[in-house]
């Protein structure tokens, strides 16, 4: 018989290999089998690729061209492509107006502020904000505190249209005035038969109880014990109890009235640092043609980025995507967002873009690839934006939405994915000798959340590659 020359036979290998790659024909290592198997996960269930960072032929590759739903691993493509055409250092900025003239203190006129998408306006900042006013000589305000929020164009939307949790702090929507993530903490903290109430921020006009009543059972669900009533956002009330053996416990919530949160929180605050204003606080538009009296400039981008991924922050994440047509195209819609993402992916990786939807990965209709992942973690690897992106992943066991995992600690830099029926990873992993490995796995199925243990296995598999 023939033999085949030596470098037919290579060549033959190479295409057999890619072909096997391809088609996702390689066996899963043995305990990350075992571990689906444990989970009662088939196959069929998960999408997995584990391929080297700088490039290459990957070492795993199981239905890696199979769209599929990645929850908030959709953040890398947001936040990757915003570094990409905005650049690490870009900031947003928040233009505020004195609309008349200051004499002696007293602004003649109105304060205008006007949003342009910040996702980092919490209240202490918007305390800076206003803290400057005063420094430009405003203590008293003769006419309104005007809001200007016309930077984005989005539809209006139903907080509780996702999953029914209107009071989820991930299902805020996006504003171009966005302060302080329409959020609201409350703590409780148990004293003499009663549990002491705190909110933070203020609110203007809005009322909470000072303390709810005391009882006893077990912590558990301490929340739906309190029979919280929000019809009137601003009259809130406690129905039941705070039980006992909780201790001091925070709940952080979305304000019921998300529209007039902005206008709530501003009044709240100039009161509060001493400012007085004859007017009121009320939407509209800043004034045409006219130099504000100064921008109020938001941390970089880079800094926004980790606090995306980190903590996998979905208002932030759509303030970011917004931003991007809202900078590029003059106007801040989804569907100008969403052609800017396909025409980047197009000319940075080629090929058909993933699906997007609003960014966040909030969505059942967002969809990619492990192979579009991997491909755009190898880009960004091999891009001078590689540390601000690495460095806004969570570290495994360190901080952000993996702080809590105990094996490997340190072993990778992983953007975490989870919704119902969804749960993933995708990002780096740390091999031996100063190796690092592109890892994609995420899971669309009824027991998604079941397959965290084999993760951890693959994660495990893949720091151990040569």
């Amino acid at each position: 018989m023939a033999r085949m020359p030596l470098r037919r036979f290579r060549i033959a290998c190479c295409l057999l290999a890619l072909a096997a790659a391809s088609a996702g024909a390689q066996r899963l290592p043995p305990e990350v089998e075992a571990a689906l198997a444990e989970a009662g996960l088939p196959r069929e269930a998960v999408t997995l690729l584990v391929a080297p960072a700088e490039g290459g032929t990957p070492r795993l590759a199981h239905r890696a061209d199979v769209p599929v739903n990645p929850a908030s691993i959709t953040k890398l493509t947001t936040t990757y492509a915003a570094l990409e055409l905005l650049g690490p250092t870009f900031s947003w900025s928040t233009p505020v107006y004195f609309d008349g003239p200051v004499r002696d203190g007293v602004l003649y006129g109105n304060l205008v502020i006007k949003g342009q998408g910040d996702p980092k306006l919490v209240i202490e900042r918007l305390w800076l904000l206003l803290r400057r006013v005063q420094a430009a000589g405003v203590r008293s305000i003769a006419g309104d505190i005007v809001l200007d929020r016309s930077a984005f164009a989005v539809p209006a939307r139903d907080p509780a249209a996702f999953d029914g949790e209107p009071l989820r702090p991930y299902n805020v929507g996006p504003d171009a005035l966005l302060v302080n993530f329409k959020t609201v903490t409350l703590t409780f903290t148990p004293e003499a038969g009663t549990a002491r109430v705190r909110a933070e921020p203020a609110l203007a006009d809005v009322q909470w109880p000072a303390t709810v009543p005391l009882a006893g059972g077990e912590c558990g669900d301490w929340i739906t014990p309190l029979q919280a009533d929000f019809r009137n956002p601003a009259q809130v009330r406690f129905g039941g109890a705070f039980r006992a053996s909780c201790g001091e416990r925070v709940w952080q919530l979305a304000f019921p009235d998300a529209g007039g949160y902005a206008a709530r929180a501003v009044a709240a605050t100039w009161r509060d640092i001493g400012g007085q204003l004859r007017g009121g606080v009320r939407e509209g538009l800043a004034p045409a043609g006219v130099a504000p009296a100064f921008e109020f400039a938001s941390p970089p981008l880079a800094e926004v980025v980790r606090d995306i991924n980190k903590f996998s922050n979905n208002v932030m994440a759509q303030q970011l995507f917004l931003t991007l047509s809202l900078q590029l195209r003059g106007s801040g819609t989804l569907e100008g967002s969403r052609e800017l993402l396909r025409t980047w992916w197009r000319d940075r990786f080629g090929g058909e873009p993933p699906v997007t939807d609003n960014g966040s990965g909030l969505s059942r209709t967002e969809s990619i690839s492990a192979r579009q992942l991997a491909q755009m973690l190898q880009g960004a690897w091999a891009s001078p934006l590689m540390p601000d992106l690495v460095a806004s992943l969570p570290a495994l066991g360190l901080d952000g939405t993996l702080r809590r995992q105990r094996q490997n600690v340190g072993l990778a830099h992983l953007k975490t994915g989870s919704l119902n029926e969804v749960t993933g990873v995708a990002g780096y992993v740390h091999g031996p000798g100063g190796r690092r490995y592109v890892l994609v796995a995420i899971a669309n199925h009824r027991k998604a959340g079941a397959v965290r243990p084999a993760i951890q296995a693959l994660v495990e598999w893949a720091a151990r590659q040569p």
